[in-house]
């Protein structure tokens, strides 16, 4: 994500005023830097730390570990998946045995677990990975590598993209509920909307 902003100034959390309660505490929320995890191990949050900001392009701490919060709670409440297709193992084996396969490159390449190489060996692997071309070895045994690449892609997007900081930085001036919008056609912006700096 570029650090340059069309919207240097604008802060979606000014508008938090207009938002019923129950959404302010939902959006809020999501600025609390949450440390504990419900499933994932204190290796495997490493792991999909360094993963999810090379995956993002972005190394503020705030941002990763929301992710990885947001990560965490799916695997935690294991609701079940609306779609999978029929050679995918369910979500906590995907990325319990991926995270796994991608600790032990880390170990095969450099004799360290992967959160400790540098970017250059960690894309590389991610790379490998991303394209079903990882070296078989028993930690993937059953998995496959480029589904468990996809899926931490869809859950670090989802959670990229919900975050306030986030928002601000793209001009989305959040949930429109109740205001709502007024001006409705193309080009025209409501007055709480955010204003792109050329």
């Amino acid at each position: 994500m570029p650090k340059n902003s069309y919207y240097p100034t604008y802060d979606v959390m000014d508008e938090q005023k207009e938002w019923d309660p129950h959404t302010r505490s939902i959006v809020s929320a999501r600025l609390v830097r949450n440390q504990s995890y419900g499933f994932v191990s204190p290796v495997e949050a490493e792991t999909l730390r360094a993963w999810c900001s090379l995956l993002m392009d972005d190394q503020r701490g705030e941002i990763i570990q929301f992710i990885l919060c947001h990560i965490d709670q799916a695997l935690t409440d294991n609701k079940g998946e609306g779609l999978r297709k029929a050679h995918v193992p369910p979500l906590r084996q995907l990325l319990r045995q991926g995270l796994k396969g991608v600790d032990e490159a880390g170990w095969i390449a450099s004799s360290k677990p992967f959160f400790k190489l540098d970017e250059v060996d960690q894309r590389q692997i991610m790379f490998q990975i991303s394209s079903d071309s990882y070296p078989p070895t028993q930690a993937w045994d059953g998995i496959p590598q480029k589904a468990f690449f996809h899926k931490v892609l869809q859950l670090s997007v989802e959670a990229y993209y919900s975050h306030p900081l986030v928002w601000s930085e793209i001009g989305y001036g959040g949930p429109a509920y109740p205001k709502g919008y007024v001006r409705m056609e193309l080009g025209q912006l409501d007055p709480w909307e955010a204003v792109r700096k050329p």
